[in-house]
């Protein structure tokens, strides 16, 4: 390996608003639960599902309907 590396002519990675951060939460069984049947029936990961109706939901700036009591 080098000693010293050149990065002036380094480009920024086009993807890095695409990352994804790991978090944890927590949900209703049920809600898993719909997410996997989901999951089942499209080929697509209930993780990926769940981001993907978030990401629907905050681009849209969706409200909620109802509260949980």
């Amino acid at each position: 390996m080098r000693d010293e590396y050149d990065f002036s002519n380094g480009k920024r990675n086009p993807y890095a608003d695409k990352l994804k951060k790991q978090i944890t939460i927590r949900l209703n069984v049920g809600t898993i639960d719909y997410f996997k049947r989901q999951a089942e029936e499209t080929g697509i990961s209930y993780q990926n599902l769940i981001n993907m109706y978030l990401t629907d939901c905050a681009v849209h700036e969706k409200k909620l309907k109802y509260t949980i009591k």
